[in-house]
C-alpha cells in the first residue's frame, strides 16, 4: 500500500499526518534550503516525509505552485482590508510611537 506524503485536509496541503503545510516546505525549497535543514525546522518530520512532500510538489508543481499562488492573494487582500478598516487605530499607534520617541 503506497503511502501518501500529502495529504489535502480542509483545503490545506499537510505533509503525512503533521500539522505541517507543504507550503512551508516548498518556500524553504525555493529558498535552495537543504532537506537536513529542513528536518531541523520541523523536527515533527522525518527524512522520507520530507522526501517524499517534496517530490509531491516536483510532480504536482503546476497546481500546488498555483494553489500557494491564489493563498498569497488572498493574503495581501486580506492585509489590505484589514488596513483601511484599521487605518484610525493604526495611525492613533503611530502618533504614540512616534510622541515616545527619545530625542537624538
Amino acid at each position: 500500500m503506497p503511502k501518501e506524503y500529502v495529504k489535502k485536509i480542509e483545503g490545506v496541503y499537510r505533509v503525512g499526518d503533521t500539522r505541517v503545510s507543504l507550503d512551508s516546505l516548498v518556500y524553504l525549497f525555493r529558498e535552495g534550503m537543504s532537506v537536513e535543514s529542513m528536518l531541523e525546522s520541523y523536527p515533527a518530520l522525518t527524512l522520507e516525509e520530507v522526501h517524499g512532500a517534496l517530490a509531491y510538489y516536483l510532480a504536482n508543481q503546476e497546481e500546488i505552485d498555483a494553489y500557494l499562488a491564489e493563498g498569497e492573494r488572498v493574503s495581501e487582500s486580506q492585509h489590505a482590508h484589514s488596513r483601511s478598516v484599521n487605518a484610525e487605530l493604526i495611525a492613533k499607534l503611530r502618533r504614540a510611537r512616534h510622541e515616545n520617541q527619545i530625542p537624538g
